[in-house]
């Protein structure tokens, strides 16, 4: 799966290569761009499959923006609900941080598109776990490999990638 993964966000044209700002401010000199791999209807496929193989009927969670398309996906292939996380509470309407349901305790599973620092994972997971949920696993597309899993094991949470950098990087 992980080699039809790769090939698929290859062929979406998502890893880029020259000179990117990150969004913590750093630069890199190659970007994935999660916008073209979750609107390409295969590599949404391979990725809500693979998510799908790595979970048991945990309620799902997916960071807003970018995890929305991935969650989405991951529920219809496993059939589980799911919540989005805004990165703050929207000043209208209910005012949620949280949108969909789930119950006090419930452990929940953060679904995110690519991790460099783990940043806005380890902001869903402090949302979630304020609003009440048990979070311990947070699945990625695609690691960096710059501090994210360690910055999560920090927050007690472990985080599990489809595809590292070295691995999309490989003989490019």
């Amino acid at each position: 799966m992980t080699d039809d993964l790769i090939a698929a966000l290859r062929a979406a044209d998502a890893v880029q290569y020259g000179e990117f700002e990150l969004s913590h401010g750093g630069t890199s000199e190659y970007y994935v761009d999660k916008y073209l791999f979750e609107t390409d209807p295969h590599c949404l496929r391979l990725i809500a499959e693979a998510f799908a193989e790595r979970l048991d009927g945990t309620r799902l969670a997916g960071v807003a923006l970018g995890a929305v398309p991935l969650v989405a996906a991951t529920s219809v292939e496993t059939d589980t609900p799911y919540v989005i996380v805004r990165k703050k509470a929207k000043e209208y309407g209910t005012g949620n941080q949280i949108e969909g349901r789930f119950e006090d305790g419930e452990e929940v599973v953060v679904l995110e598109d690519i991790a460099t620092t783990g940043q806005s994972a380890v902001d869903a997971v402090e949302a979630l776990r304020d609003a009440g949920a048990v979070v311990n696993r947070v699945l990625v597309v695609v690691d960096r490999e710059e501090g994210g899993r360690e910055n999560l094991a920090e927050h007690d949470v472990e985080m599990e990638a489809l595809v590292t950098a070295s691995e999309l990087l490989e003989d490019r």
